[in-house]
């Protein structure tokens, strides 16, 4: 299998990925984090930790918090030999990804060999009548299914893999062949539908993660391009819970994967890419289930996800999500950005309000905002506290952060 990293200049740098090349017996147990600077240095890096059964934790370059608290605990880069003890000695684990920090302290998923594979093995069977000959990957490699997907599918199916530092989505448009994985992002999704272009690509396949797409979105895109489009649904901490094909409403989940819900309609999970073990201000063993907070609707062992608790609001009587006023606000010409919290307000009558950012060059006011939003799910009344902002900061992978 190869790895080959396009250049700005047209250049290419190829590297042969296997044992041979990456295995060093000195690095077995050993722990050092990997960041996120380089996609072709987080892979190779991430290839030697593989294969030499090492301990990798993946860091998001840009955030200093969290490698401090690296630096605190002793844990320097993986290329350093150097080692000093640290709190997670006694761990067995693969890899260490931390989640996004999107509504808090982001959190630390310790990822075992046997997590990693059997997933990676369960998405594998999703896309075995797709022929997969080259794998594009457009996110970075510190995100779970950046690395499940855009390295170790690939890897153990002896397919190759093309990455680029920064694609343009016209960049990634020319270089699908027929039978080419893409694993991506909404963000990249929603770019390409906006192209002008016509390239029709019937015997590939689009992997999206990170965010449920607006179903007009998905529509347009598999229309536009005439190709079939896989959403994941999961999260740092459980893996992979579900997915769904093209326009599917309900989700259905990945084999291995049993479900159930508590008393909220919450959803909890168990299955084999669970993290035994989290991380946040100290070690937390979950048993191998995890409550997810995401509220759902079961159909038999399928589901609609409506969304998280925390960012659902009832209105009329029915519950939305704010990812869907969030896609319903994006739609409009001079919004760039949406980002909606659902919080508490013991002053309003009904007890809570909708906290809307907006980034924009343009001022609207919090009337004008409200009957966008009412034009699409209800004519009651709501609370909202708006913020115009210039800009909303994202994640590597395109997810907004609160400011």
């Amino acid at each position: 299998m190869y790895l080959t990293l396009l250049n700005d200049d047209s250049s290419q740098n190829r590297h042969l990925v296997n044992r041979e090349n990456f295995a060093e017996s000195m690095l077995e147990n050993h722990i050092g984090y990997i960041h996120s600077r380089s996609k072709e240095y987080t892979a190779l890096e991430i290839f030697k930790a593989y294969y030499s059964n090492a301990r990798a934790i993946l860091l998001d370059s840009s955030n200093r918090i969290l490698l401090d608290k690296l630096k605190a605990m002793h844990i320097g880069e993986f290329s350093d030999p150097q080692q000093r003890e640290t709190p997670f000695d006694q761990e067995a684990f693969l890899m260490m990804f931390f989640t996004s920090g999107s509504t808090g302290v982001p959190v630390g998923a310790l990822k075992t060999r046997r997590n990693l594979e059997s997933e990676a093995e369960s998405l594998g069977r999703l896309l075995e009548n797709y022929q997969i000959k080259k794998v594009i990957v457009t996110v970075p490699f510190i995100h779970i299914y950046g690395l499940l997907l855009g390295l170790l599918y690939p890897l153990m199916h002896d397919i190759d893999i093309v990455l680029k530092e920064h694609f343009l989505p016209r960049d990634l448009l020319g270089l699908i062949d027929e039978h080419s994985l893409v694993v991506t992002t909404p963000l990249y999704i929603k770019a390409l539908v906006k192209l002008d272009d016509s390239k029709k690509f019937r015997h590939s396949i689009f992997v999206s993660s990170t965010a449920p797409l607006a179903r007009e979105t998905a529509e347009a895109f598999i229309g536009k391009y005439q190709t079939r489009l896989m959403q994941l649904f999961g999260s740092t901490e459980t893996g992979g819970i579900a997915y769904k094909i093209d326009l599917d409403e309900l989700w259905r989940p990945l084999d291995g994967v049993h479900l159930d819900i508590n008393e909220q309609n919450e959803l909890l999970v168990r299955s084999p890419f669970v993290s035994s073990v989290l991380y946040k201000e100290g070690l937390r063993y979950t048993n191998g289930i995890i409550e997810t907070f995401d509220y759902v609707e079961m159909s038999g062992k399928r589901f609609k996800l409506i969304g998280r608790s925390s960012k659902i609001v009832k209105m009329a009587g029915k519950r939305y999500s704010t990812v869907q006023i969030e896609n319903l606000l994006e739609e409009v010409e001079d919004i760039r950005k949406a980002l909606v919290f659902v919080a508490a307000a013991p002053d309003s009558l009904r007890g809570e309000l909708l906290q809307i950012t907006i980034e924009s060059d343009k001022s609207y006011s919090a009337r004008e905002i409200k009957q966008l939003i009412r034009r699409s799910f209800s004519a009651l009344n709501f609370s909202v506290d708006l913020k115009i902002v210039s800009s909303i900061p994202v994640t590597q992978t395109g997810k907004k952060l609160m400011i």
